[in-house]
């Protein structure tokens, strides 16, 4: 789906080629039906016409009767093509698109959602580098997929009507065909010969046409899809930060970006409106011509030398202007078709930068270093790092963070120490294959899950037994597990809500506070049970209390977990008992990253006194008489 043809037949030859090729092969059906319709129209206006022309004539004994049959008679056939055959044929095709479109938005879903962590890799382009990360990611699977295939299958349609139209409508033209007075030598092919010499040069000549405006109607197009995506995608992103603009008094700087992207909006958008409208009159004047002067010149010669009658005239007249017309779909959907190719290139941009992630390290060694390698181990080693060396973007970028040999065993907690931007969490993302450039050897204890835990917690709009269960379903446990975890977690006040995807009209991401979405996580820590888990300060929305009861909710359900943490504290927390829960530090200095035990705690006896609710001067007393003990 890389290409446009490609993009186009995918559908057809995929899995669901059944569903695609029927109904592909109903609206086929249903399209030569209403051509054929259409040359039982133009027969019966041509039949309608001459009953009004001899309304007046002696030989006609009955002209009202004949007049009103032959109007009935052209009624029901309008009925037949547009309500019946026109009509269901929109059903089917709908439907085509529907399903169409259900299975390509399934196509990029699943690749964009995949292990490999494409929808994470495809926005980290360089224009620099040469490769260009696909905006607003979101309005190209949304709208760009919706209104593409759409329009393919309306041009799909139109191309079809043309070809079964030639065919239905050419055969009749021929069968109806007199001879031209000049043009004998055509024999009885005159008339015939003439209306698609008039089609063959009115037709292309104003196609040519249609195609100079269409490609600038597809680059204001493909802009305007642009600018649109730019302000929707500043909007959502807005509402996220709502509060942050709020507590800030931002509004005014909000304001004036939002002016500034709507100024691109309506820049485009006014040339769009001034290249549509010329487009709009062009089409009218070339309908009106073709219809009224181009459908009725071939004929006319023969009428005007009594060759032909006034009803052959007229029904012949008809047939060229309906002919011109199916061979005018190019020029009737020229603007469908700059949108289509506008949506296509959308969607195949995607499409390409989805396939040029598909091997990470490959993808980012064309903008720089990227080498990490990653293995597995006997889960006795732990986790293991050696020769990492972490980099920006560029060749030649010298690494602002590196580490010779670390080593995490089973159940071992850590806690990583540096001054802010010293790499701490471009350390675990690494580790966790998230950090583009550089080098080194991560190796995992196999068999074992990882866990990451980040400090800003996005909750999908889903129920709150599927928000504990992530990364799993909502399946792979009961609820009675997932109450516990809640439980054991600090949010029992909500087991009974399970079920729900929102409370009180708000969903979940709106309900819990930071600290309760902090929570949150530590009930999906304790029902998922990782071997590995990564904390990137994690803690930040929690009170010092609730930082303690965080590490000690893990602490006493996981208790075999490795833990490499990430905090803003100097020092770690400890347990309300003064004890430590973590056993060692990595430092990072100078862009070096060291590790070593913890230092040495005091006394058991004086940071359980430190930990107890009592005046600064009773510990003092207390620890005195321990140590004359």
């Amino acid at each position: 789906m890389r290409t446009f043809w490609g993009l186009m037949r995918a559908y057809w030859f995929s899995d669901r080629w059944k569903e695609a090729w029927t109904l592909t092969f109903v609206i086929a059906l249903l399209t030569a039906l209403s051509s054929k319709a259409g040359v039982w129209f133009a027969v019966a206006l041509g039949e309608l016409g001459n009953s009004i022309a001899f309304l007046h004539d002696a030989a006609n004994t009955h002209p009202l009767e004949t007049i009103l049959t032959n109007a009935g008679i052209l009624v029901l056939l309008v009925v037949l093509k547009d309500a019946g055959f026109t009509g269901i044929r929109n059903l089917v095709s709908t439907t085509l698109h529907r399903k169409w479109r259900g299975w390509l938005n399934s196509q990029f879903n699943q690749a964009l959602l995949d292990g490999n962590h494409t929808h994470f890799h495809a926005q980290h382009g360089s224009a620099t580098g040469g490769i260009v990360a696909p905006d607003n990611i979101d309005q190209r699977i949304q709208e760009s997929i919706k209104d593409m295939t759409g329009g393919a299958i309306g041009l799909a349609m139109g191309v079809l009507g043309v070809a079964t139209s030639l065919y239905f409508i050419g055969e009749n033209l021929i069968g109806s065909s007199v001879e031209v007075k000049g043009l004998e030598f055509l024999g009885s092919y005159g008339t015939a010969v003439l209306a698609f010499l008039a089609v063959a040069i009115y037709v292309p000549l104003n196609t040519w046409i249609a195609v100079k405006l269409g490609r600038l109607l597809e680059r204001l197009n493909v802009r305007m899809q642009q600018a649109e995506g730019n302000y929707r995608s500043e909007l959502i992103t807005f509402l996220r930060r709502s509060f942050h603009v709020a507590a800030s008094h931002g509004e005014g700087v909000q304001k004036s970006m939002h002016d500034r992207l709507y100024v691109d909006i309506d820049k485009t958008w006014s040339r769009l409106n001034v290249v549509n409208t010329s487009y709009t009159s062009f089409e009218l004047i070339y309908n009106f011509v073709g219809a009224r002067i181009v459908a009725y010149a071939p004929g006319l010669v023969s009428f005007i030398h009594n060759r032909l009658d006034y009803k052959g005239y007229i029904t012949g007249s008809e047939m060229v202007a309906q002919l011109i017309s199916q061979c005018s779909w190019f020029i009737h959907v020229m603007p469908a078709i700059a949108t289509l190719r506008a949506n296509s290139q959308r969607v195949t941009e995607l499409a390409n930068a989805i396939e040029n992630v598909q091997r990470p390290q490959e993808f980012y060694q064309q903008t720089g270093r990227s080498d990490f390698s990653y293995a597995t181990q006997n889960p006795v080693f732990g986790l293991t790092i050696q020769k990492l060396e972490l980099a920006h973007q560029g060749e030649d970028a010298t690494p602002f963070l590196g580490a010779a040999n670390l080593r995490f065993r089973r159940g071992e907690w850590t806690f990583l120490k540096g001054e802010s931007g010293c790499g701490k969490t471009s350390l675990i993302k690494a580790i966790n294959g998230l950090w583009p450039y550089g080098r080194g050897t991560i190796v995992f204890p196999q068999g074992v899950t990882n866990f990451y835990a980040a400090q800003e917690v996005k909750l999908q709009q889903v129920s709150l037994k599927q928000l504990v269960c992530l990364p799993g379903s909502e399946s792979d446990h009961s609820d009675t597990q997932v109450a516990a975890a809640l439980h054991k977690a600090g949010l029992g006040d909500f087991i009974e809500h399970l079920a729900d995807e929102s409370r009180e009209g708000k969903i979940w991401d709106q309900v819990l506070s930071g600290g309760q979405k902090q929570k949150l996580v530590v009930a999906r820590i304790i029902l998922q049970q990782p071997g590995l888990l990564f904390l990137d300060e994690a803690t930040g929305a929690l009170d010092p209390e609730g930082k303690i009861a965080f590490h000690q909710a893990i602490k006493d359900n996981c208790p075999n977990v490795t833990v490499i943490s990430v905090m803003h504290e100097a020092v770690p927390p400890r347990s309300l008992a003064g004890e430590e829960f973590y056993h060692s530090v990595v430092s990072i200095a100078d862009g070096i990253a060291t590790k070593k035990p913890l230092a040495p705690s005091l006394p058991r006896e004086l940071t359980t006194i430190l930990a107890q609710p009592r005046p600064v001067e009773d510990k003092w007393l207390r620890f005195r008489r321990l140590k004359q003990k």
